[in-house]
């Protein structure tokens, strides 16, 4: 198992905080996540920045927000399909990217301040799978933070890793992360379900051979499932997978939006 010096950390340390999309068309994203999910789409703006969208769940003032959207910037354009990424909050940036690379991983891009947000910075695990990990600066105002089962929240993140048992090891070093259970899968091999401060939030596996790269993948919670399927089909998304029902009694598909970005829902019934 891999291993890093023992230390004290927070409790928000390793806890998914944000779910980002970075796409090519921020205004038919946008409309297309609304009509499917849901969320109000909500313009920022930041200091030497591009705009930047919020995707916030209920209405009025003061909402949730459970993720943000950007255009490409000119450095990544028509370098990356479009695509989702989490962030995962840590107490030190810098120390955490120091981790990284000293347990295998990458450092996509280095540390840095957005002003008045938090400290930053983009990350690979050995095998290669992305998130953004970030301090953030606590808001003088915070709005309420939603549920793990509210409608709109991300309720759940799948690993697609390179090697499962390796994977978890290397984020357990890293985040704190502990097992939850294992579900075994037939040939498929095993799916560990883990925690976050004895929270089950995800589950991760060895990646099947029809996945090209190791990756990450967001699941957002809707009503129900098959209302969902009606909505991304009518707003001009592509259901890949499902509907099919996973244990719990939850029911998901897997689906990409008009501009090609991966994600998934997660319902309670069909």
């Amino acid at each position: 198992m891999l291993q890093t010096a023992s230390k004290s950390r927070s409790t928000t340390h390793g806890k998914f905080i944000w779910c980002e999309l970075m796409t090519s068309d921020t205004a038919a994203a946008g409309a297309f996540y609304s009509a499917v999910i849901g969320w109000q789409v909500n313009a920022i703006r930041l200091p030497d920045l591009p705009p930047y969208f919020l995707f916030e769940i209920g209405e009025g003032d003061n909402c949730p927000g459970i993720g943000g959207m950007m255009g490409f910037p000119p450095e990544l354009d028509g370098k990356l399909p479009p695509n989702w990424t989490g962030y995962v909050a840590v107490d030190d940036v810098d120390e955490t990217c120091v981790e990284y690379e000293a347990l295998g991983g990458r450092i996509q891009r280095q540390p840095d301040d957005i002003p008045g947000i938090g400290r930053f910075a983009v990350v690979a695990d050995p095998h290669g799978a992305v998130v953004c990990i970030m301090t953030p600066i606590p808001p003088e105002n915070p709005p309420r933070e939603p549920g793990p089962n509210d409608v709109g929240n991300v309720g759940w993140r799948e690993l697609y890793a390179g090697n499962g048992e390796e994977a978890f090891d290397f984020y357990a070093s890293v985040f704190g992360w502990t097992r939850d259970h294992d579900f075994p899968m037939g040939d498929m091999g095993v799916y560990r379900i883990f925690a976050h401060a004895g929270q089950a939030i995800g589950g991760m596996m060895t990646k099947p051979p029809n996945v090209p790269v190791p990756c990450w993948s967001y699941y957002f919670n809707v009503e129900a499932i098959d209302a969902a399927i009606g909505r991304v089909n009518a707003n001009g998304g592509t259901v890949v997978f499902g509907p099919q029902e996973v244990p719990g009694g939850s029911f998901i598909i897997q689906a990409t939006d008009p501009q090609g970005a991966f994600f998934c829902l997660v319902a309670p019934r069909r």
